[in-house]
């Protein structure tokens, strides 16, 4: 089920998306991934509670390969926190909520 605050990126627009000042949080995952699709709704969760402090995007590694190898993701789902277009910390693997938040919590 689709979430209009979680936004989709595509290679395209990731830079512009991540370089903002507004801290985003970008999960890098696939269709065919269980653990992804097991974070999706806590990914949802999150947008609708950081709403307007921080972006919450999700970027199919299959349809986009340029940005995932940029960052030397090879595993799925992969999830970086970046803010002012750097990087500031990342979890790899299905992880629980409070795990997520207190990631986000570092770009504060």
């Amino acid at each position: 089920m689709a979430n209009d605050k979680v936004l989709q990126l595509n290679d395209a627009e990731f830079d512009s998306v991540v370089k903002s000042a507004q801290p985003t949080l970008v999960d890098f995952w696939a269709p065919w991934c269980g653990p992804c699709k097991a974070i999706g709704p806590v990914i949802e969760d999150l947008a609708g509670e950081y709403e307007g402090k921080v972006t919450i995007a999700k970027m199919n590694v299959d349809d986009n390969p340029a940005t995932p190898g940029k960052f030397g993701i090879r595993a799925i789902p992969t999830l970086i926190l970046f803010k002012d277009g750097q990087v500031v910390d990342q979890i790899t693997g299905s992880v629980g909520k409070s795990q997520l938040v207190a990631l986000i919590n570092k770009a504060k």
